[in-house]
C-alpha cells in the first residue's frame, strides 16, 4: 500500500478535528477525498504530508513513518495545498530550478523543468513573473512543483480552483493519467471533477469516515429510489400520475414535464407509456435519472 492511514485523532485546543480516521490507499488509484468545510480533509492531507502530528494513530507513505522518517515521506509525496504558496517575485521557470534543487535532482533538473513546463501547459507563461499570472496558471504552477520530483504519492487539495473550462478539462485528463502510474489523493468540491477522474471516493464528516467506495457502487449502495423525467404533448393531472403503477412521488418541473420517483429497482418506463396510450397522450421524451454524486454527498453529510 502507497499511503496507510491507522486510528488517526487531531485535536485542535478541544476541537476533535479528526476521529479515528483509518484508511489505505493503494498505488495506481486516484481516490476523491470529501467533505463538508471543516469535516477535517485539510487537516488529514497535512498529517499524511508531514505539516502537523497527529495526536494519535499512525501514518505510512510508501512504508515510511510520518513522525519517524518524515524526510523520506516528504521524498516520496508531492502536495499541492489549498491554498497555493508561491514565492510571486520569481519567474515561473526560476522558480521550479528552486524547487529541483531543494529536491536535490541535479544535472536531471533541466530535463525534469522542461517536462513538467509541457505537462501542465506553462511553455508561453514560463518567462513571466509568476506574480503576473492568472489564478489558473498559478494553480498549474503549483501542480508543476508539486511532480517535479516525480514522487510515488501526490496529494492535491482543491487543485482546479480557479482554472477555467478548457484548463479544467486539460487538468482532469493530467491527474487521470498521472493515476495510472502514481497514487493521488485529491481533495475537491467539484462533484463532476471527482466523477471524471476518481476510481474510489473517501468521505469524511465531523472528523470521521461515513463512506470509503468505488464511485460507481457507492452511489448504487446510497441509492433510495430512481427518477424517471417524461415531458408528454400535453398538460397531465398529477393524481393521474400518481395511480401509475410503481410511482413513489411526482414533481412537476412545468406543466408538461415531470419528474417520477420510483423503487430503487423498478422501471416504470413501460408502465409511463402504456398510460400515455390509455390517455392519448404522445411521450415527446423519456429518460432514467442517474443519482448523482452530489445526492449521495448530501445523504451523507446532511
Amino acid at each position: 500500500m502507497s499511503v496507510i492511514v491507522k486510528n488517526i485523532s487531531k485535536f485542535f485546543g478541544r476541537q476533535k478535528a479528526l476521529d479515528d480516521v483509518s484508511f489505505e490507499v493503494p498505488g495506481n488509484q486516484v481516490v476523491g477525498f470529501l467533505g463538508p468545510n471543516g469535516a477535517g480533509k485539510s487537516t488529514m492531507m497535512k498529517i499524511i504530508t508531514c505539516f502537523i502530528p497527529q495526536a494519535s494513530g499512525t501514518v505510512t507513505v510508501c512504508g515510511y513513518d510520518v513522525t519517524e522518517q518524515s524526510i523520506e515521506v516528504r521524498k516520496n509525496v508531492g502536495y499541492l495545498p489549498e491554498h497555493n504558496p508561491l514565492y510571486l517575485d520569481m519567474y515561473v521557470k526560476e522558480y521550479l530550478e528552486f524547487i529541483a534543487g531543494i529536491h536535490k535532482l541535479g544535472a536531471a533538473s533541466k530535463k525534469r523543468i522542461a517536462e513538467m513546463i509541457e505537462v501542465t501547459g506553462l511553455q508561453v507563461e514560463q518567462k513571466k513573473k509568476i506574480g503576473a499570472l492568472s489564478k489558473g496558471y498559478r494553480q498549474r504552477v503549483g501542480i508543476a512543483q508539486s511532480l517535479i520530483h516525480d514522487p510515488k504519492v501526490l496529494i492535491l487539495d482543491e487543485p482546479t480552483s480557479g482554472l477555467d473550462p478548457n484548463q479544467l478539462s486539460e487538468i482532469r485528463s493530467l491527474i487521470r493519467e498521472i493515476g495510472k502510474e502514481k497514487t493521488v489523493i485529491l481533495s475537491t468540491h467539484i462533484m463532476q471533477e471527482v466523477e471524471a477522474v476518481c476510481n474510489r471516493v473517501i468521505i469524511i464528516n465531523k472528523g470521521k469516515i461515513v463512506a470509503d467506495e468505488n464511485t460507481a457502487i457507492l452511489q448504487q449502495q446510497t441509492h433510495h429510489g430512481s427518477f424517471v423525467l417524461v415531458e408528454f404533448d400535453r398538460v397531465v393531472s398529477k393524481n393521474l400520475l400518481k395511480n401509475i403503477p410503481g410511482i413513489l412521488d411526482v414533481e412537476s418541473l412545468n406543466e408538461k414535464t415531470w419528474r417520477l420517483k420510483t423503487g430503487a429497482d423498478h422501471d416504470v418506463r413501460a408502465d409511463v407509456f402504456n398510460f400515455a396510450v390509455a390517455n392519448q397522450l404522445a411521450v415527446l421524451s423519456m429518460q432514467k435519472e442517474e443519482q448523482k454524486l452530489e445526492d449521495v454527498f448530501h445523504q451523507l453529510t446532511k
